[in-house]
């Protein structure tokens, strides 16, 4: 039984984690705006509605990681200060966890790479799923990294579950889930995100 809470590597320590007694295993949660790597045998747990979470992985290693994003990019990134940021963009998102797998001691050609998110789940607004799904895999071609499978799209949350020894990810569509709940979490942090941008004079692309 791996109940043992061992060190985090260093600068993710504020990335909750907890005992899963039914896993028996060590979980962190990672929210919106996080990434979380890791080298033990935990697992990785995030809810995504709109918002896009890429698994990254270097399985020879035993290394991997998780992001979570909201919107797909924006310009000027190398004038604003990564901690006024936290990961809520994709392009961020996405190098950010990649060079942390890096500095660990991942090739970045072993990197293998799982897709999931981008739901429709915010009613009253455009699909910004869209835009994540079409980001990710963008930019997975551009740096010609290896996506090897994803669930992505449709009207539903999914909650995901991540181990970043093996690989190995299980996907759950939350269809039946009734309250609003994520949708009202993602408007309110979409709006987190507007009021920040308007004080760092961002450009979104």
């Amino acid at each position: 039984m791996n109940n043992e809470f061992k060190p985090v590597i260093s600068g993710f320590e504020h990335v909750k984690r907890f005992w899963d007694s039914s896993r028996c295993m060590v979980v962190a949660k990672v929210l919106p705006g996080e990434f979380y790597v890791s080298k033990h045998n935990e697992l990785i747990s995030t809810v995504l509605g709109s918002c896009i979470a890429a698994c990254i992985y270097d399985e020879q290693l035993g290394l991997g990681g998780m992001n979570h994003f909201m919107l797909p990019g924006v310009k000027g990134m190398e004038d604003i200060n990564a901690d006024d940021l936290n990961c809520r963009y994709g392009n961020w998102a996405m190098e950010y966890l990649i060079n942390e797998l890096i500095k660990n001691g991942a090739c970045r050609h072993s990197l293998k790479i799982k897709l999931f998110g981008g739901g429709k789940i915010i009613r009253s607004m455009t699909d910004i799923g869209i835009g994540n799904i079409r980001f990710a895999n963008a930019y997975i071609q551009d740096e010609a990294l290896e996506l090897v499978s994803h669930d992505v799209g449709g009207p539903w949350p999914r909650k995901v579950v991540f181990n970043p020894q093996t690989g190995k990810a299980h996907v759950k569509k939350l269809r039946q889930m009734h309250n609003d709940t994520i949708e009202k979490r993602e408007v309110r942090y979409l709006h987190d995100i507007e009021a920040q941008d308007a004080k760092t004079n961002i450009e979104l692309f």
